[in-house]
C-alpha cells in the first residue's frame, strides 16, 4: 500500500473525492477541512494499492492539483486493515509487479545529480580501480564496482527514454558526461603523483592477467551488459535494492575508466582506446536494457488499466446506487 495525501483548494475537494471513490483501489479516506496552511486549502488521505497509483495519480494530475496543491505519496511497511486488503484485493495485478511512474521519476531524478556526492563516489571509485589494476587484484576491482554511483544515471537515462522525459535525460547525460571525465582526470592525477613518489611502480600492462578482461571487448562485454542493465532496472521498480549490488559487480564501468586512466599514464594507447570502448559499450547496453524492461512493464501495465478501468466503473455504480 502507498500513503496518499493531497492538499488542494476548497473548491477542489470533492472532485479530489470523487476520484478516490471512483477508484476501487483506494480506502482509508480521510477529510481534514481548512487544515493546510502552505499552499491553503484542504487536505484529503487515502490508503491506495500500488497497482491503483498511477491511476489516481493522473486523475489528480488531470485537476491540476501539483499545481494548485501539492500531491505526496509514500509506502506504508504495515497496515492491519479488512478494508486495505479489499481494496488491494480490488486492485488487478501483483504490488510487486506494479511501476508508479511518478515514484520511479522523481527517485530516479534524485539518484541522477551531478553534485559534490556523486562525483566523490565517482572518484573513488575510479581510483580504487586504478590501484586494482597496478596491483592485479580482483577484489579492488570489485570493490570499485560496488561503490560507483554511475547505475543511478545510467537508469535515470532509460526511464526518461521511455518516458519522454527530455528534462530528466538532459540531466543524466550531464552528470554522465561531466562526471566521468572528472573522475578520470582526478584518478590520473593521483596516479601520476603516486607514481612519482614511488607508490605506484608500472611500466607495462602485460602482466595484468588478473584483471585484463576489464578491457577485452567481446560480444559477452554487451551480453552482460544488457542482462545487467535488465536486472538493475527490475530490482529498481520492484525496490529489491539487494539485487542492484550483484548489478554493480557484473558491470565494468568504473573499471574500464580507471584502467584507460592507467593505460595512458604508461603509454599504452590502444588498450586506453579499448577501455574506453569497453565503458561505452557497458553503458549503452545498460540504458537499453533498462528501456526494454520499462517498455515490457508499461505493457502489461496496459492490460491491467483496462482491468482496472472495468472495476472502477463498477464501483462508481455502487457509490451512485448508495446515493
Amino acid at each position: 500500500m502507498l500513503h496518499l495525501r493531497v492538499i488542494c483548494p476548497a473548491e477542489h475537494t470533492d472532485d479530489v473525492l470523487g476520484v478516490l471513490a471512483a477508484e476501487p483501489g483506494a480506502t482509508h479516506v480521510v477529510v481534514l477541512r481548512g487544515a493546510a496552511i502552505d499552499p491553503a486549502g484542504d487536505v484529503v488521505q487515502a490508503d491506495v494499492a500500488r497497482e491503483a497509483a498511477n491511476e489516481v495519480i493522473d486523475a489528480l494530475e488531470a485537476l491540476d492539483i501539483q499545481h494548485t496543491g501539492a500531491i505526496t505519496l509514500g509506502p506504508v511497511e504495515t497496515v492491519l486493515s479488512t478494508a486495505a486488503r479489499k481494496a488491494e484485493k480490488a486492485a488487478p495485478g501483483d504490488p510487486a509487479d506494479s511501476v508508479v511512474w511518478e515514484e520511479l521519476v522523481s527517485r530516479t531524478r534524485e539518484e541522477s545529480t551531478l553534485n559534490g556526492t556523486f562525483l566523490a563516489f565517482l572518484t573513488i571509485a575510479c581510483l580504487l580501480a586504478s590501484v586494482g589494476v597496478v596491483t592485479d587484484s580482483p577484489i579492488t576491482i570489485v570493490g570499485a564496482m560496488v561503490v560507483g554511483p554511475e547505475f543511478g544515471p545510467l537508469a535515470a537515462l532509460a526511464v526518461a527514454l521511455a518516458r519522454r522525459k527530455p528534462g530528466l535525460a538532459r540531466r543524466s547525460l550531464f552528470a554522465l558526461l561531466l562526471g566521468f571525465p572528472f573522475a578520470m582526470a582526478a584518478t590520473l592525477v593521483a596516479t601520476l603523483v603516486m607514481e612519482r613518489i614511488g607508490w605506484m611502480a608500472l611500466d607495462s600492462l602485460d602482466a595484468q592477467d588478473q584483471v585484463d578482461y576489464i578491457y577485452k571487448v567481446g560480444p559477452l562485454s554487451l551480453v552482460v551488459a544488457v542482462l545487467a542493465g535488465a536486472a538493475g532496472m527490475l530490482a529498481l521498480v520492484s525496490a529489491k535494492s539487494a539485487a542492484l549490488v550483484g548489478v554493480f559487480i557484473s558491470v565494468t564501468t568504473v573499471p574500464a575508466a580507471g584502467f584507460a586512466v592507467v593505460a595512458v599514464t604508461v603509454g599504452e594507447w590502444r588498450i586506453a582506446a579499448l577501455s574506453a570502448l569497453q565503458l561505452g559499450i557497458n553503458m549503452v547496453g545498460i540504458v537499453v536494457a533498462g528501456v526494454l524492461v520499462l517498455a515490457l512493464r508499461l505493457r502489461a501495465g496496459n492490460g491491467a488499466d483496462r482491468l482496472l478501468a472495468e472495476a472502477r466503473k463498477d464501483r462508481v455504480h455502487q457509490v451512485r446506487r448508495l446515493r
